[in-house]
């Protein structure tokens, strides 16, 4: 959420504005240094206010600032504010920690529901703003179904992936922006409202300016299709349920009374998802509940319970130590491996030196931050903040690192995950015996378990480059396809002892509120891809 509004609003109120002297927003970015100190020294002995936006972007000047106020002598007057988005993944830090400690923090997250969505994205407009059109009706309709779409963007991020690839920081800012430019557009001496040209612009450059995935540009524009067109004024059906108001009837306290009286219950049809969506949702949220309800039990002192936590944190600790698995012997491997890496197939073996790079990498910061704490409880080590956080870890059977605010982390230096800590390490040792199979041989395995590698985006390139080199075409004009075989177990492929003509076999992908066809519901449509049986595409 951008608060810059509501920042300048407070100053105007109590007489603070840029037209007065006393107000300066700065949108922090390269070669802004020099102007937002000299202006932090000014404000400061003219009691003015000081707005610095995304500071994030400027870590390395970050403790320069802290010192500065630190230090300064200011005006009683003197304010600052700052702005800035969390960190891209839970164990990174973009703020110093004293700088936090000073201020008075303030986090502001939007709704996730529908109806909470609306009623802010509404609460935006006003009647006097809709009079002020030339043409009030079409714009009022036009800004219901704009705020419709805004509400139903951020209200896909509560079922996680299945929403969005990634959180996208979509803001009241975009809404701000999508209705002066609507305005603009329908203030123009022309009869016809230019649907495409809105489109574009909202799709493509406002929301679509967050989208980094194609997939989700794709659904956002699908949005935009089916919401924002001529039948907007016509009584379109938005959602399940949900009917456009005729705009040449309704006032704006109308359109108040349909969000907060008669939306339809909200599911996720709302949102083009299957309705098992929600039970993704609400997996999630029960999963995160507990999770910190066992943080809780582990902090407490409750009396009777230290010997029990002191056993299962000695208990797991053997065991992890015992079952943690040896290393790869790089310099052995990549001594075998330079004949096979000029091979046609080489980028396979590639693709095997990485990952045993990185499965190396984890496995040793396993056993040395596991061997610490061994010494920290005997005794023959001082106890660290990291081995704290780590036993802490053990005891509520939590992959170190998951906690976002804890130094020792495995969770960095290993594949995306949310399973518990017994899950995740025999996922580890799988993982490890996959490479150990791959590595003695260097030939490709007949089906490989696509999810067990750290990085399986490196072999997907791969694929396109052994291709491009056997068929003799431009790599990046390379595309993936993807065939469902008849075979029903990752053995199958073993049996048949064969590689497709083209690409390879992989197997551990999953599919979630769906099954796929079985052998015999899948007779009647078999075809050969490359020789190999597939009865289905993806």
């Amino acid at each position: 959420v951008d608060p810059t509004s509501w920042v300048e609003d407070l100053g105007r109120e109590r007489g603070v504005t840029a037209e007065n002297g006393n107000f300066a927003n700065i949108s922090m970015g390269q070669g802004q240094e020099k102007r937002a100190d000299d202006t932090i020294k000014r404000m400061s002995e003219v009691g003015g206010w000081i707005f610095l936006q995304n500071v994030h972007l400027m870590q390395t000047w970050l403790p320069t600032l802290d010192e500065k106020l630190e230090t300064l002598s200011p005006h009683k007057d003197f304010r600052v504010f700052i702005s800035a988005e969390p960190p891209p993944l839970p164990y990174m830090k973009n703020i110093p920690e004293g700088l936090l400690q000073s201020c008075i923090c303030v986090a502001n997250e939007p709704p996730s529901d529908l109806k909470a969505n609306m009623t802010r994205a509404w609460a935006t407009f006003s009647q006097s703003r809709i009079e002020s059109s030339s043409k009030a009706n079409t714009f009022k309709g036009c800004l219901f179904g704009l705020s419709f779409f805004h509400s139903v963007m951020l209200g896909r991020r509560r079922f996680g992936f299945q929403g969005w690839s990634r959180a996208y920081g979509f803001n009241m800012g975009d809404l701000r922006i999508c209705s002066d430019v609507l305005e603009s557009y329908l203030n123009r001496k022309t009869k016809v409202v230019p649907w495409q040209d809105l489109r574009y612009i909202f799709g493509e450059i406002m929301y679509g300016g967050h989208i980094t995935d194609f997939f989700d540009r794709r659904t956002n524009n699908t949005y935009l299709s089916v919401i924002f067109n001529e039948s907007l004024l016509k009584k379109a059906e938005l959602a399940p349920k949900l009917q456009a108001p005729d705009a040449n009837i309704w006032d704006y306290d109308a359109y108040v009374q349909l969000i907060n009286k008669n939306l339809p219950q909200e599911t996720p049809l709302i949102y083009g998802l299957h309705p098992n969506a929600e039970i993704g949702f609400l997996s999630s949220k029960a999963e995160n509940l507990f999770e910190t309800i066992m943080r809780l039990e582990v902090g407490s002192e409750d009396a009777g319970s230290g010997n029990s936590s002191a056993s299962v944190l000695r208990e797991t600790l053997a065991d992890l130590t015992k079952r943690c698995p040896g290393s790869f012997n790089l310099i052995e491997l990549a001594d075998r491996a330079k004949q096979r890496i000029l091979d046609a197939d080489g980028p396979y073996t590639v693709v095997l030196i990485q990952e045993c790079t990185r499965l190396n990498t984890l496995v040793e910061s396993i056993a040395y931050t596991l061997d610490e704490l061994q010494k920290g409880l005997n005794g023959q080590l001082n106890m660290s903040q990291g081995m704290e956080e780590m036993a802490t870890c053990l005891e509520i059977n939590q992959v170190p690192g998951r906690n976002p605010f804890h130094s020792c982390s495995w969770e960095r230096l290993a594949w995306p995950s949310r399973k518990n800590l017994t899950t995740w390490f025999m996922d580890l040792l799988q993982r490890k015996a996959q490479l150990n199979d791959w590595s003695r041989s260097l030939v490709l395995p007949y089906s490989i378990w696509l999810p067990g590698l750290v990085n399986p985006t490196a072999l997907l390139t791969a694929i396109k480059q052994v291709t491009s080199r056997k068929k003799k075409l431009p790599l990046d004009c390379m595309s993936l396809d993807t065939h469902v075989t008849r075979m029903t177990r990752a053995a199958d492929a073993l049996v048949h002892a064969t590689y497709p003509e083209d690409g390879i076999l992989v197997h551990g992908l999953l599919m979630e509120g769906a099954r796929w066809t079985d052998e015999e519901e899948s007779a009647d449509h078999v075809y050969s891809v490359g020789g190999t049986a597939c009865a289905g595409h993806l």
